[in-house]
């Protein structure tokens, strides 16, 4: 006589297998862990790094003359000074709250260790290679970056441009040369 074989539960009432530590599927099961906090990472830094450039394109936008329909480069780089010197009314704050007598710590020292870190990288890359701002010196770029809302998706329409210190000081040739090479800016590209 034979017996039936007894039926397989169905559902989820199975109990998980134990798995090996050095097992081929433990191996598998922690590469693809690892897999997804690189990705989580990767996410997070560049997440970190469009909220930067987002925050300096405000900055910069918000700090724009709505009655100028193109910026020159020396312009340009007045309002760059502008914006290597935002920090200036926070330090004088932090400086006011550290000279109060009785004081033995300093208050609020690494906001401004951050904030001297970051202007000095900042003056280094505008002093060197050049600081990235957005295109105002030539008028279409300028007028996209005006319509711009604030969307970090949006990010990419915004053309970029590198200005350095030097750029401030043009010689007659260069103004010349881009003077020939610059678009004729029209009223109905800005409207």
């Amino acid at each position: 006589m034979t017996y039936p074989k007894a039926a397989k539960s169905k559902g989820g009432g199975q109990e998980k297998k134990v798995i090996h530590p050095y097992s081929r599927k433990a191996a598998q099961l922690t590469k693809e862990a690892h897999k997804q906090e690189k990705k989580e990472k990767l996410k997070n830094e560049k997440a970190f790094r469009l909220s930067v450039v987002g925050e300096k394109l405000l900055w910069f936008q918000s700090h724009l003359d709505p009655n100028k329909l193109e910026y020159t480069k020396k312009e340009a780089c007045e309002l760059v000074e502008k914006y290597l010197h935002r920090f200036s009314n926070e330090l004088e704050q932090i400086d006011l709250l550290n000279s109060i007598k009785g004081r033995q710590a300093r208050q609020h020292s690494s906001r401004e260790t951050v904030i001297n870190q970051t202007m000095e990288r900042e003056r280094q890359l505008y002093d060197g290679y050049g600081l990235d701002i957005p295109d105002i010196v030539n008028c279409k770029h300028l007028k996209t970056f005006r319509d711009w809302d604030g969307d970090l998706k949006k990010l990419p329409n915004i053309k970029m441009r590198k200005l350095s210190s030097r750029d401030a000081v043009t010689t007659r040739t260069e103004k010349a040369c881009v003077a020939a090479e610059k678009e004729p800016c029209t009223a109905k590209d800005v409207q």
